[in-house]
């Protein structure tokens, strides 16, 4: 079997593959132009999202050529797949703008050095299309019977499929058209959503260009509660730091389940596939471990070495006792008048404050629950009134440091 595809299987990126006889040969011939699509319908990318820039990632190491198609033309209608509602409408300039930012953060996955990665948008050949010419020329390859046999369609018919998003399949499909003719790119993968898609686009390059391509997929991660990926009580976890911090984004991967530690570290990191499996042997105490490597590995690929330091530092520093002199940089931070709590604030307000909780509902159910605690002490009178003998210094810094349940920190700076 070709390395890289041996790679792929063994790290856990394979799903189905629409030939995979040919696609070993093809990987063993030489150099593919591979093409996977990046939906700019919002400022950043969650953890969702990464799994086919990981994949890409190890395909780009054994020498093939990585095709990012940042989608902005077909983000202006959106992809039906995976949805059960349809998605709301952007402006132009909103895609244009999320495009800029995703490519920032496709770089720390996949190298744009001179002979690397190529990077286009749809947009390019989409936007100028003459409709009429579109379904004469590409719509009459196309079987709206079967395209209604595919799970994406067959899911959003329960809800209500408008026609906008019906098209959607065969835009993507000429993507893959357009890039087989301009890039002489055989090779399109994704999650295994995108399966119809794929061998839409497949059947496409047959029909119009005699030509052969291939679609390989990969599971659709959950974990093993059967959540899934990424989502949190407080929603997705972002790669961009001004929507998830560096803190809870370490925090995300300090806390999973111990039965997904090996999963998670074949896909979500680089480290060798003996050391992830190594690391996902252990048991008890020692996972801890494990988890501590991967939280601060996906930290470092996402936010580079030196914010992955601060993030195990705060991490540390706020499970240790008091925090000791260690560094809590990292930690989730908000400066807090002296003033504010000289007055005094119900505890409930002040982890409305933090963000820690949502709304007082929430706030009122930790606190009842004995799940908050203040400077390390537990506080469970949703009455309480936090004043100024909760500050604390430490190394000249004025201080409150908030804890909801077992994991989530939140420090004020008093001011």
């Amino acid at each position: 079997m070709n390395a890289a595809l041996a790679t792929l299987k063994e790290r856990g990126f394979f799903k189905q593959c629409t030939d995979e006889d040919m696609l070993n040969k093809k990987l063993d011939e030489g150099p593919l132009r591979i093409y996977v699509g990046v939906d700019p319908t919002g400022p950043s990318m969650h953890i969702g999202h990464m799994v086919p820039l990981f994949a890409m990632h190890h395909l780009q190491n054994a020498g093939h050529l990585p095709i990012i198609l940042v989608g902005g033309g077909t983000a202006r209608i959106g992809d039906p797949s995976g949805k059960s509602d349809m998605r709301k409408m952007q402006t132009v300039d909103e895609i244009k703008a999320n495009a800029e930012k995703l490519k920032g953060q496709i770089s720390r996955f996949i190298s744009f050095e001179e002979g690397g990665a190529k990077l286009v948008d749809n947009a390019d050949w989409l936007a100028p299309l003459n409709y009429i010419e579109f379904l004469r020329d590409i719509g009459r390859h196309f079987s709206v019977n079967r395209m209604l046999t595919f799970e994406a369609y067959k899911k959003r018919m329960e809800n209500g499929l408008s026609f906008i998003e019906f098209n959607y399949q065969l835009l993507q499909s000429y993507d893959f058209l357009e890039l087989f003719r301009r890039e002489d790119c055989v090779l399109q993968i994704g999650g295994d959503d995108q399966w119809g898609n794929i061998v839409a686009g497949m059947e496409l390059i047959r029909r119009v260009e005699g030509g052969e391509a291939m679609g390989l997929t990969f599971p659709l991660v959950t974990r093993s509660d059967g959540k899934k990926m990424g989502k949190t009580e407080k929603g997705a976890v972002f790669l961009d730091p001004g929507m998830t911090s560096v803190y809870d984004f370490y925090q995300y991967w300090r806390n999973v389940a111990d039965a997904d530690v090996e999963k998670f570290l074949l896909m979500y990191t680089f480290l060798p596939v003996e050391e992830c499996k190594r690391l996902g042997a252990l048991k008890d105490q020692a996972i801890n471990e494990a988890k501590e490597i991967l939280a601060y590995e996906q930290t470092k690929i996402i936010h580079g070495k030196e914010e992955a330091d601060k993030a195990r530092e705060a991490a540390k520093a706020a499970f240790s006792a008091g925090g000791g002199a260690q560094d809590k940089s990292g930690m989730p931070t908000a400066d807090l008048a002296a003033s504010e709590l000289e007055a005094g604030i119900n505890i409930m307000d002040l982890y409305v404050k933090s963000g820690l909780c949502s709304s007082k509902s929430e706030a009122r159910r930790l606190v009842s629950q004995n799940g908050a605690a203040i400077n390390g002490d537990k506080n469970n009178d949703v009455d309480a009134v936090i004043g100024a003998e909760a500050i604390v210094e430490e190394d000249g810094e004025k201080e409150v440091i908030l804890k909801a349940g077992k994991k989530r920190f939140f420090r004020f700076v008093i001011k």
